[in-house]
C-alpha cells in the first residue's frame, strides 16, 4: 500500500463532518485555517476520492465521505487503544510475563509467588510453564518464554541470572537401612549403595551423578523417577538412596513414615535458584521487580533450609 493517512489528517477530516465548517474544525484542532484546508485537500488528493462537497458557503459529507467517516473514527480510536494498552502495561510489569518454572520447586514456591503478585500487579497476566530445566534454557533462548526459575543454570553471557534463594539438599534413607542411624553419612559408606536419581534434563540428576561419582555409589540410570513424588516413593521401597531439595521436603516428607533425612559429609548439599531473563531484555526493570516480589516470597514460604541470600 504506497499510502496511508496520517492520524492527524483523519482528525482533520472527523472535526469537519462534526462541525461542517473549516474554521470551526480548525480551532478544534488548533491549527490554522490554512493548514487544515491544505492537509485536508492533499488527504482527498492521496485518497483519490472526494470527501466533502463544498458549495455556495455551505459543505456537506459526499457519499464516499460517509462511507469513509465511521472507518476515520474507529482508526483512531484503535491508536487510543494501542496507547491505552501500552500505559496499562507499563504499571502492570508489561501487562503479559511468560514465566517458565521447575517443577522441582515451583509447586511449593507459586503458591506463595501468585498472591503477592496479584496484590501488586492485579492486572498482569501471568503465563506459567512448567518443565525441566533444560527446557526452559531452550525457551527463554528461542524467546518463547521472558523469564524462568530454574536452578543452577549454566553460565552464559547472553542470560542475566539473579539469585532467588539459597536450598539445602538433604538425603533420604529408609528407616530400615544400614545408614539410618547416623547423622550425617560419610561419603565413603555410600560406596556401592544404590543411588536413584530423577530423569536427565533435571539438575537433581546431574547431582546425584557427581555424588555417586565421589562416593563410588551405583548410579541406577535405569531406575530414573519422572517426579520427586515417585522418586521419594521408590526410595521408601528401598529401590536405592534419593537426593530431596528443602522446600519439596517440607511440603510432602510429613506424610512419609518410612524416610530418613541425612546430610552428607565433607560434600556441599546445596543448590542455589535464579531468576534468569536475557541479557540486554528492554523488560529488564520488569524483572528486578519481579525478583523483588519473588525474594519476599521466598522469606513467606517460611522453609528450613530454604533462605534468601544475605540473609
Amino acid at each position: 500500500m504506497s499510502f496511508r493517512p496520517s492520524p492527524r489528517q483523519l482528525e482533520y477530516f472527523i472535526a469537519l463532518a462534526e462541525t461542517m465548517h473549516f474554521g470551526k474544525a480548525a480551532e478544534k484542532c488548533n491549527v490554522s485555517q490554512p493548514t487544515l484546508s491544505s492537509q485536508f485537500k492533499l488527504l482527498e488528493d492521496q485518497l483519490g476520492a472526494i470527501l466533502l462537497e463544498r458549495g455556495g458557503g455551505d459543505i456537506s459529507l459526499t457519499a464516499a465521505g460517509e462511507n469513509l467517516l465511521p472507518l476515520a473514527r474507529q482508526a483512531l480510536e484503535n491508536l487510543d487503544e494501542i496507547v491505552t494498552a501500552a500505559q496499562a502495561g507499563q504499571s502492570n510489569l508489561g501487562g503479559l510475563i511468560r514465566l517458565g518454572v521447575s517443577p522441582t520447586f515451583g509447586p511449593y514456591f507459586m503458591p506463595h509467588f501468585l498472591p503477592i503478585l496479584k496484590r501488586n500487579y492485579p492486572g498482569l497476566e501471568l503465563y506459567i510453564r512448567e518443565d525441566r530445566p533444560n527446557l526452559l534454557e531452550e525457551g527463554i533462548a528461542s524467546g518463547a518464554l521472558d523469564c524462568v526459575i530454574t536452578p543452577d543454570i549454566s553460565p552464559s553471557n547472553q542470560l542475566v541470572e539473579r539469585v532467588l534463594c539459597h536450598e539445602d539438599v538433604s538425603l533420604a534413607v529408609p528407616k530400615s537401612h544400614p545408614l539410618a542411624g547416623l547423622d550425617v553419612v560419610p561419603t565413603a559408606m555410600l560406596r556401592d549403595e544404590k543411588l536413584l536419581s530423577l530423569s536427565q534434563g533435571f539438575r537433581l540428576h546431574d547431582d546425584v551423578q557427581a555424588l555417586a561419582r565421589a562416593a563410588g555409589a551405583d548410579f541406577r540410570q535405569e531406575y530414573e523417577g519422572t517426579s520427586l513424588d515417585a522418586l521419594r516413593q521408590m526410595t521408601s521401597m528401598g529401590m536405592g538412596l534419593a537426593l530431596f531439595p528443602a522446600a519439596y521436603i517440607a511440603s510432602e516428607f510429613g506424610k512419609e513414615p518410612d524416610l530418613l533425612l541425612k546430610k552428607v559429609e565433607d560434600l556441599p548439599m546445596l543448590r542455589h535458584m535464579y531468576l534468569v531473563w536475557r541479557r540486554g531484555s528492554s523488560r529488564t526493570a520488569h524483572f528486578e521487580t519481579l525478583l523483588e516480589l519473588a525474594l519476599m516470597a521466598v522469606e513467606a514460604m517460611n522453609v528450613k533450609g530454604v533462605e534468601v541470600p544475605g540473609k
